[in-house]
């Protein structure tokens, strides 16, 4: 099996266009580029309305199992993927208006809204060099539940809505009750005791 050998750059454009060279591992790639390495995905190019024409726009860089036009990538090139994004950010509903069910012409909810606009992107995977390969890390936030307790006024109480709940402390091993057991030939198990 071969390994994929992803280009090395500064930027997306870059290991696109010149890279400057290519390796499998990220000890490889530093030795290679002199310095510091990160890996990376990031989309590259323009925005496309139809796979076929971001097909078009990237011969050699891509699978193309169109008929008349068959191209297979080298497994070590594969470092370029199509990705389908939502051409626009989906519209939330704004705070406190739900979809209500509305008891009309026999059905209870109303139509779904349309999906959204789609477009279709080239997305490079490379390693990426330098001091823009060490990424910014945010100092970490309470989690939010300490903190809903200051939270007062509704835009603050939005604010801790929308970010992601951390625990406190790890997750502690579930407890085996006192008419539990664990059998010989499973200890992954806890089975009753009747």
């Amino acid at each position: 099996m071969t390994a994929v050998a992803y280009p090395i750059a500064v930027s997306a454009e870059a290991a696109l266009v010149a890279p400057l060279g290519r390796a499998a591992r990220q000890s490889q790639a530093a030795a290679l580029a002199g310095e510091a390495v990160a890996f990376v995905t990031e989309a590259v190019g323009p925005a496309f309305a139809s796979r076929e024409a971001a097909l078009d726009a990237y011969p050699g860089r891509l699978d193309d199992e169109r008929p008349g036009r068959t191209a297979a990538v080298q497994p070590e090139d594969r470092f370029c993927q199509l990705r389908e994004l939502a051409a626009q950010p989906p519209r939330r509903a704004r705070a406190g208006q739900g979809m209500r069910p509305v008891y009309r012409d026999g059905r209870r909810w109303p139509e779904p809204l349309p999906p959204p606009q789609t477009v279709w992107r080239l997305s490079i995977s490379y390693w990426r060099v330098g001091e823009a390969a060490q990424p910014v890390l945010a100092p970490p936030e309470p989690p939010a539940r300490r903190g809903r307790a200051a939270a007062a006024d509704p835009a603050a109480l939005r604010r801790l809505a929308a970010e992601p709940l951390r625990p406190i402390k790890p997750q502690q091993p579930l407890d085996i009750g006192l008419f539990e057991f664990r059998p010989p030939e499973a200890p992954h198990i806890i089975m009753p005791d009747e």
